[in-house]
């Protein structure tokens, strides 16, 4: 028996149900939250520990292995010059992306939730791809580039779809640069962006209606009541 047989032979639950042994897989603290870190592509053990600042050293080392084990990740080393090693997700890992998003925007409407907690450069820019409101971006065709601290991302609008990416966009029509933070008030919280620029929250590049019209397009989930009825 390989190490991947035993590891997906240890039953949590004895559940034929795949519910339950997608939690043997990804349901220790912390690993869904590597999963997201890993769905705009391979990162180094130092920039996941700096997405997820409560993980320490020990626990990450032990919750990549344990990914790794049933295929949902793996190591490879990067070529010349960077020889460095990094972890991606497997091509059957990256489909969890529609399960990440759908828990996600379904959590987003409890009345718990607290937009003041850290929140990593990957998980504005999957916001963004989660939370579009498709009618507003009727007609809107463009590139967008986002500057993140040292993390640079891009995205293309194109269809009342968009599409995105870790790494510099070729040409684009309109920059964001910002803390990740200071992109919630704006782009879900109403804040014109002339004021986030205005109280130096916000950088934009470019074509500033675009940029501004893009900062409209996106709208939290309505919260549901505190007994958990609909709002």
């Amino acid at each position: 028996m390989t190490e991947r047989d035993k590891s997906v032979s240890k039953r949590w639950y004895d559940d034929a149900c795949g519910a339950a042994l997608g939690m043997e897989f990804v349901g220790e603290r912390w690993s869904l939250l590597l999963m997201r870190e890993l769905l705009l592509g391979p990162r180094r053990f130092n920039e996941l520990r700096a997405g997820l600042p409560g993980i320490s050293a020990n626990v990450l080392t032990q919750r990549l292995a344990g990914l790794e084990r049933v295929g949902i990740l793996l190591r490879r080393r990067l070529p010349s010059p960077a020889n460095v090693q990094v972890y991606e997700l497997t091509a059957w890992g990256y489909e969890s992306e529609e399960v990440v998003l759908a828990l996600a925007r379904w959590a987003l409407r409890s009345p718990s939730h607290d937009p003041t907690l850290p929140f990593s450069p990957v998980s504005l820019i999957l916001s963004l791809r989660m939370l579009l409101v498709p009618e507003r971006a009727d007609g809107l065709h463009a590139t967008i580039g986002f500057r993140l601290g040292e993390e640079v991302y891009g995205g293309r609008l194109e269809d009342r779809a968009l599409r995105v990416w870790r790494g510099e966009p070729d040409r684009p029509d309109a920059v964001f640069a910002g803390q990740p933070s200071h992109f919630l008030p704006v782009f879900y919280g109403g804040m014109p962006l002339a004021q986030a620029e205005a109280a130096g929250m916000l950088q934009v590049e470019g074509d500033r209606a675009v940029a501004a019209r893009f900062s409209t397009l996106f709208a939290l989930p309505d919260k549901v009541a505190a007994d958990g009825a609909p709002a």
